[in-house]
């Protein structure tokens, strides 16, 4: 099964979008144009990445400075989702951790191939995910700190360290951003089918073939995220990443 662009599409999906912005106007949601700009983008950015893969999965090199360009990406989308300045670029020592802990053993253990489709697919997923645990983490952590400073002091003059005082009230924050993946591999199948599970099928894969991807992309992308948040809350502890006024 696969949806071939034409003036059809077009034509479904401007809809969509017409309708989007009717909703958002007559509830008050935001502005109308919230959609129409957020699809457009899509389009483009969608349609120069599909150019780009073209030519990049054919190389192993390739595909690997793909992969690195979307890290790049991360990173700052995740330092400025934190609103962390420029001390949020420590978050990519929490994104990469988590990706050093899922994607060498996957890939040298052989369960899948070393090639450009299996590296950008994979690493994609786990990217995406990963930095989204990691700028929920890093930004409710931030949060908890300027909101419960008071207890940090009080710690602090209890005659605990920096550290520790601040780790007090960042547990919470752990649980908030390991939560979205949590739930996703508890609700998968019953719930929602996931994009890999999806793409497998609709490339005419098995079930049970797209069963086994999506198993391994769920519990990788759990293993990646606590590796991640462990990592991007220790920064905060540490003041290393901090909104400075």
């Amino acid at each position: 099964m696969t949806v071939e662009p034409s003036f059809a599409l077009i034509v479904l999906c401007g809809a969509m979008v017409l309708a989007s912005a009717v909703v958002y106007r007559v509830t008050g949601l935001g502005s109308p144009r919230v959609v129409p700009w957020a699809s457009i983008r899509a389009v483009l950015q969608l349609g120069a990445i599909a150019v780009v893969l073209a030519a990049a999965l054919r190389h192993l090199w390739s595909a690997v400075l793909v992969l690195v360009v979307m890290f790049g990406a991360a990173v700052f989308t995740s330092a400025r989702r934190a609103e962390a300045g420029r001390s949020g670029i420590w978050l990519g020592l929490a994104i990469a951790t988590g990706i050093a802990a899922v994607m060498p053993v996957t890939l040298l253990s052989g369960v899948v191939p070393i090639h450009g489709v299996t590296l950008v697919s994979i690493g994609g997923i786990l990217l995406g995910g990963t930095m989204t645990a990691t700028s929920l983490a890093a930004r409710r952590g931030l949060d908890a700190i300027t909101q419960r400073w008071g207890e940090v002091e009080a710690a602090l003059s209890l005659g605990f360290a920096d550290r520790p005082a601040r780790m007090m009230v960042l547990t919470g924050a752990a649980t908030d951003a390991l939560i979205p993946g949590v739930d996703q591999a508890r609700t998968v199948g019953l719930v929602t089918l996931p994009g890999a599970f999806i793409g497998v099928l609709l490339t005419s894969g098995s079930p049970a073939q797209a069963g086994a991807v999506q198993i391994l992309v769920l519990i990788g992308l759990m293993l990646s995220q606590a590796c991640a948040v462990a990592v991007a809350l220790e920064l905060v502890a540490r003041s290393l990443v901090a909104r400075f006024p």
